[in-house]
């Protein structure tokens, strides 16, 4: 299993100092989050795409431009890039780009976001939001499919014999969609041969197991590849859990809840038993724990990849980096030696 570390990049105020940082300073916890995941030997890292005063990155593939030269190995991709919103062209160019800058570590994952600023911001209707996703995903798998294009649709001015350039490193750019909770999106993945992405906010894992099921029903392509994502922090015991999970925790879900797309919080104290469980969609726990929800996990999904959002709730560095390290030197070894052990078995 490939396991990384990414960041929807949101400038929070951090509950413990009451201290919120710049632009600037967010910007440069991300280049050190993702120099520090390729130190310590993670596969990916990601960033998120948002167009709001209350997030650090509008602009993915500028900001993994510069990581990319501060990085020697780890894969990069936005978790995600906003495809309805955005000109498919500019956008394979600017990711194609990257990956020659990377030297073919770049990959892209397509969705279509929680906010919706981004379609005034670029021109294009909300009551479009579904219809432009489906035909931008189309024209970017022939831009990452030929050098030369001819295409016509609706949203976006005719192509004859459009030169692509530059081509990326790669043969192709690996390209998945990430999914929130809905089984169309799974299945508009599969049957366009693309990788899935799934992002766990909260409940039980199981419930998005229909939805991989479905992902691979329909799956039209050389390789399934599904990814699954969620909130992780690990510490050493439960106390330093509970110190340290719920402040941050509920500083992130009070965000979102004034941005009005957030709601009960759904993790109260007295859920510690709960949020560490395996069946929890919440990757908090101990070491231990954390190795037994994705062992839990693989037995539902049989995912290629496992990716932990970090650093939510305003966290500074050293909280992160704790979180990954524990990821590095404790869950990982225990993970893949347990898997390699049940390929034995099978």
């Amino acid at each position: 299993m490939e396991f990384g570390v990414y960041s929807l990049s949101e400038i929070l105020e951090n509950p413990k100092t009451k201290q919120t940082l710049t632009a600037k300073e967010r910007v440069d916890m991300l280049v050190e989050m993702a120099r520090y995941a390729d130190q310590i030997g993670l596969d990916l890292f990601g960033v998120g795409e948002h167009h709001r005063l209350d997030y650090a990155v509008s602009s993915p593939q500028m900001l993994l431009s510069a990581i990319s030269q501060q990085t020697s190995k780890i894969k990069l991709t936005a978790l995600t890039s906003l495809l309805n919103t955005a000109d498919p062209v500019r956008l394979f160019e600017d990711f194609a780009t990257l990956d020659l800058l990377s030297g073919g570590r770049v990959e892209f994952t397509a969705g279509r976001g929680a906010f919706v600023e981004s379609f005034p911001l670029f021109g294009y209707s909300e009551k479009h939001y579904d219809e432009l996703f489906d035909e931008h995903l189309h024209l970017f798998l022939q831009l990452n499919q030929q050098e030369k294009v001819t295409w016509e649709g609706r949203y976006r001015p005719p192509l004859q014999a459009a030169e692509i350039a530059p081509r990326p490193l790669q043969n192709k750019l690996p390209l998945s969609i990430g999914v929130g909770g809905t089984i169309e999106s799974a299945e508009r993945a599969g049957r366009n041969g693309c990788g899935l992405t799934v992002v766990m906010i909260g409940g039980t894992a199981k419930k998005y197991q229909r939805l991989v099921q479905h992902y691979h029903e329909v799956y039209q392509g050389e390789r399934p590849v599904v990814a699954i994502a969620g909130h992780t922090m690990i510490r050493e015991t439960e106390l330093e859990l509970e110190q340290d999970f719920y402040p941050y925790y509920a500083n992130y879900w009070k965000h979102l809840t004034k941005q009005g797309i957030g709601g009960a919080m759904g993790a109260a104290r007295t859920d510690l038993e709960f949020i560490t469980s395996k069946e929890s969609t919440l990757f908090v726990g101990t070491p231990e724990q954390i190795v037994e929800k994705i062992i839990y996990q693989h037995q539902l999904f049989h995912h290629d990849r496992y990716h932990a959002q970090v650093d939510f709730g305003g966290q500074p560095i050293e909280s992160i980096k704790q979180t990954m390290d524990l990821l590095v030197n404790q869950v990982i070894p225990e993970v893949n030696r347990r898997l390699k052990d049940s390929n034995k078995v099978d």
